[in-house]
């Protein structure tokens, strides 16, 4: 059912984001644009003036710091503000700064429990503003490259920022937290109720603001939890209606945007080509975690004389399949939320998931995952055109010199971002590395915090020692890197190619609308991942199945 719905929405809700940026009239321009008219002219803003490349790079590194710097000075001051009903004190500042950098850089990674650590007011008006602008600022940026990629320009940074929220974000979280709110997610500023159990003990049950909360956390494939354990729990998520809502909506923002490419190429072919590679692949590591899940663990099974699905860190109400599903999708997605705990998957979902956030495009973060993809895409076309014998063009335009180092230092970065910090915290795990679980998964433990700080996830293996100096300075390093370096070189990537005269199709032209293409660009993919990150996928999940298989 969840994929079905997938695949039904896809072509409209892709439409209407193309048409929204391309500047088509749609059928909420008459709500939205007196709001927007206001902002354009408080803000100064030209509308019809495009960027360069440099001026939207500059635009978007400004912004994301001054909101950064804003939602650190909330965050740290947090006990003098108002809107802070159990009276919590501000965290240590390199916390505050990890988590400032995490939700700005649309991770939203979280090294602290968050109705223990943060006041309604840091919740609401810091993490809550961040994840509406984080998100923006990603959809922003792969607009800006779908249209530099289909020979448009590059489009107003303030314009796009602007509405991506009025028009995508905004709207379906009202309705959507609406709707949750509806089915038992709570909205409310009061305090924790305390209540007499059954015991005689007393106890305090947290709530909050948590359905407004809840919706853009999974449209906008933000991912941080209002309560410590995310969506497994019940006031985020309390029932099957809401946990299918919730996965629709992490997904249907990057899937969709294939097809908005497809619009502005006028190629809705090659769309639909590269959405079913995508999801081809998506539900091959779906089947592996829920048979992972499924078949159990042999260890506990042997002890119970019967097979049994692992149901070890799921809560009942979703069981072993619609967690699979959810962690595929999370890491598919960077959206990075959890409803059951990632380090009680079996060995088959760490690996799914690991190699959801070593790819990125499956379906990747807000935006950024379809610009990965087409980076893929270009590389696809280089290596084809070098087996061939022809020249490498993409939509009319030659892949040169530029193209191809703009390209490397995209994909090139993010092992750079997870595998060196991964290399100097195994070396001192000791000192440093706070392994709860020791051997191949104390491993996995490690590369997965950093893999989710350098692909904007910020999912984790549960169980590590992670609010420490270290793990909160060295993930913030990630986090940046993983975000910002790849942002600049797409936007360059683009401009390249909108300055490129376009070449009319000969016969020598390689068509990337094929069957046979799209294959080919599969295969790049795997083969970047296997030869990138095969070694730790060795040493850390594929070690431990085989670990648990001998009983172990």
């Amino acid at each position: 059912l969840t994929l079905g719905i997938l695949v039904a929405i896809v072509p409209v809700f892709g439409k209407y984001m193309a048409d929204v940026f391309l500047g088509q009239k749609t059928f909420f321009d008459p709500v939205v644009e007196p709001l927007e008219g206001l902002i354009y002219q408080l803000g100064g803003i030209r509308i019809r003036k495009s960027m360069t490349a440099g001026e939207y790079i500059r635009a978007v590194l400004f912004t994301n710091l001054v909101m950064g710097f804003f939602v650190y000075f909330i965050i740290i001051s947090q006990g003098n503000l108002p809107l802070n009903p159990t009276k919590l004190p501000a965290p240590s500042w390199d916390l505050a700064l990890h988590t400032a950098i995490s939700f700005v850089t649309n991770t939203d990674q979280q090294h602290y429990s968050g109705e223990t650590t943060l006041s309604y007011a840091s919740q609401m008006l810091g993490l809550g503003f961040l994840m509406f602008t984080s998100a923006a600022t990603g959809l922003a940026v792969a607009i800006a490259f779908i249209r530099g990629l289909t020979g448009k320009p590059l489009g107003n940074f303030w314009v796009d920022f602007t509405q991506c929220i009025t028009r995508i974000l905004l709207p379906i979280s009202i309705v959507g937290a609406i709707v949750l709110l509806v089915l038992g997610v709570p909205e409310t500023l009061a305090g924790p109720v305390q209540v007499t159990t059954l015991e005689g003990s007393g106890q305090f049950i947290a709530r909050g603001p948590v359905a407004h909360f809840e919706v853009i956390k999974q449209l906008g494939e933000n991912g941080g939890g209002f309560f410590g354990i995310n969506s497994a729990h019940p006031y985020e998520n309390p029932n099957a209606a809401t946990n299918l809502i919730e996965t629709v909506l992490m997904l249907c923002i990057p899937a969709a945007l294939i097809y908005t490419y497809g619009v502005f190429a006028g190629n809705t072919k090659q769309a639909w080509l590269l959405f079913g590679m995508v999801f081809i692949i998506y539900l091959g590591l779906i089947l592996m975690t829920a048979m992972g899940e499924y078949q159990g663990n042999p260890l506990v099974n042997s002890l119970l004389g019967e097979p049994q699905p692992n149901l070890e860190g799921k809560e009942v109400r979703f069981g072993w399949a619609q967690t699979a599903l959810w962690a595929v999708s999370t890491t598919g997605t960077m959206c990075g939320a959890v409803n059951g705990m990632h380090d009680s998957l079996m060995p088959a979902g760490i690996f799914a998931t690991l190699f959801n956030m070593f790819v990125q495009i499956i379906w990747g973060g807000q935006g950024t995952g379809t610009a990965y993809l087409f980076v893929n895409v270009i590389l696809a076309i280089f290596v084809t055109g070098l087996l061939v014998g022809r020249t490498p063009e993409f939509l009319g335009r030659k892949i040169e010199k530029q193209e191809i180092v703009l390209a490397s230092v995209v994909m090139l970065v993010h092992p750079i971002a997870i595998l060196i910090p991964s290399a100097i915290t195994l070396a001192f795990s000791q000192q440093i590395a706070g392994i709860s679980n020791p051997g191949f998964h104390g491993l996995s433990q490690v590369i997965y915090e950093y893999a989710s700080a350098a692909a904007n996830n910020g999912s984790g293996l549960e169980g590590l020692g992670d609010n420490t100096l270290w793990w909160n300075l060295s993930s913030s390093f990630s986090l940046l890197v993983g975000r910002y370096v790849p942002m600049v070189a797409l936007l360059l990537l683009a401009e390249g190619m909108l300055q490129k005269q376009p070449a009319s199709a000969s016969t020598g032209t390689l068509r990337t609308d094929t069957v046979l293409f799209t294959g080919v660009t599969a295969g790049v993919i795997l083969i970047l991942g296997a030869l990138t990150f095969f070694p730790v996928l060795a040493l850390g999940p594929i070690a431990e199945g085989f670990q648990i298989a001998k009983g172990g």
